[in-house]
């Protein structure tokens, strides 16, 4: 298999099977893959667990599976970098790149976190009821092996958006922290306030039609207002409510959304539109910032309040009512305004690392194709 002047390779040619166990105890931190090749702390229970059986993975070597390659349309596998091991289930296979000087551990990873990759997985999956892709089918799998200087030209790119993802992803949790923290103590300096004096429902509606799909938003549980998923042919946005720049608009069901209220504030000067189930409201802003009562919305506290005085039966709700009388502290404006200011500098940093993602995403899979077709 070929491509231009590119050579190709068999993966198994290139790779070293490995199986160090945990049979020392350590208590290194367990971890998981997700389908989007990054690692995470494990969700499993490891009560009565017998750890020793665990895998341990060092720096520089790859983690995979192939249980349900099909159905997932992936294939999990992912490049482990960190300074301190890390114990995984003896179900995945774990592995390293014998041969750095025909392939970079960067590059091979870069490969398989690719679309293109998962289909190819995909396609020459098992027909069990899994879809499995097998260990010895792996190995089989072909890859461009460009020189590695073109290899480490496209891993350089790669390299650049990481950094800035991991740089701005450690100044974002601290900030979010220290916001948090802060929201926190209001509540033991100031008197809590039921909001209802400083908040009034907005039922303003694109009767006239001059919102169009463009500015249809949905609600999320993540507490923003995103672009919706639902499917508008044919629906008449004239009943359609208006959330006008700095106003809150909130989903009053609160039933089978995972005991988190849908909830978005309009940061933006422009005005969009939600649908007519929604309830909306602005703030008195001589008491109350709209970006700090978003803040204190933003707790899983506020969640559980929620859904606590959420009424109905089949159907949960948590009303316009309901919301005027939840309570909150209110410190001066200029206090409030400082807390803001510290969440704005932790988002900003949030959405940076989020940027470098996606465009490590985009980009990276397009250099990769230009090495081998080049």
């Amino acid at each position: 298999m070929g491509s231009g002047s590119v050579k190709w390779g068999r993966i198994g040619d290139y790779i070293e099977w490995c199986d160090e166990r945990n049979t020392a105890g350590h208590n290194y931190p367990v971890i998981g893959i997700n389908r989007d090749k990054t690692f995470m702390p494990t969700v499993a229970n490891l009560d009565g667990v017998d750890i020793t059986k665990y895998k341990i993975v060092s720096k520089g070597m790859f983690v995979f599976s192939g249980m349900q390659t099909g159905r997932d349309i992936c294939i999990r596998i992912g490049l482990y970098d960190k300074a301190q091991p890390a114990l995984i289930s003896p179900a995945y296979t774990t592995f390293f790149i014998n041969k750095e000087n025909d392939v970079l551990p960067e590059y091979f990873f870069m490969y398989f976190n690719r679309e293109e990759s998962d289909r190819y997985g995909w396609f020459i999956s098992d027909s069990s009821v899994r879809a499995n892709l097998d260990w010895p089918r792996f190995l089989d799998i072909e890859i461009p092996l460009p020189s590695v200087a073109e290899q480490q030209k496209v891993v350089n790119v790669w390299r650049a958006f990481r950094e800035i993802k991991e740089q701005n992803e450690a100044k974002a949790a601290p900030l979010m922290q220290l916001c948090q923290s802060y929201i926190q103590e209001l509540k033991h300096k100031y008197p809590m306030r039921e909001i209802g004096a400083y908040i009034e429902e907005s039922n303003d509606r694109n009767l006239d039609g001059q919102f169009t799909e463009e500015e249809v938003r949905g609600i999320a549980t993540s507490k923003g207002l995103i672009e919706t998923k639902a499917n508008l042919k044919g629906v008449s946005l004239n009943s359609y409510k208006l959330v006008k720049p700095k106003e809150i608009a909130f989903v009053p069901d609160t039933s089978r959304r995972g005991d988190k209220m849908s909830l978005g504030l309009n940061d933006s000067d422009k005005t969009y539109i939600v649908s007519s189930i929604s309830c909306v409201f602005k703030v008195d802003r001589d008491f109350v910032l709209p970006n700090f009562l978003y803040l204190w919305f933003c707790r899983p506290e506020f969640d559980r309040y929620a859904r606590f005085n959420s009424w109905g039966s089949a159907r949960e709700a948590f009303s316009i009512e309901d919301m005027k009388r939840c309570k909150v502290p209110l410190p001066p404006i200029e206090v409030q305004q400082a807390i803001v200011n510290i969440y704005k500098c932790a988002n900003k940093a949030k959405q940076i690392a989020e940027e470098a993602d996606r465009l490590s995403r985009e980009v990276c899979p397009a250099l990769l194709q230009h090495v081998i077709h080049s």
